[in-house]
């Protein structure tokens, strides 16, 4: 449930920083991919530092940032790419 959890928290996370940094928005679809795997990227990172997440408040922050920030970093290398 915990994994779930962290993966609609990322594609909510990855469809925000989308929707907030439109700069770096790849797109609905692809902003909710990356988020999906920055949310389960972000909750493995914060339990294997020892960070409890194991509240579902704390999991939906950690997956919803770990979404946003991929996506973010992301849509940098694209634009970089770009240039």
């Amino acid at each position: 449930m915990e994994l779930l959890i962290s993966l609609l928290s990322g594609a909510v996370g990855g469809n925000v920083a989308g929707a907030l940094l439109k700069k770096f928005s790849m797109g609905t679809l692809w902003n909710s991919v990356i988020g999906i795997l920055g949310g389960g990227l972000g909750a493995q990172l914060l339990g294997m530092l020892g960070i409890d997440i194991s509240g579902i408040i704390g999991n939906i922050a950690g997956s919803g940032v770990g979404g946003g920030v991929l996506m973010v970093i992301i849509g940098l290398i694209k634009s970089a790419m770009n240039k």
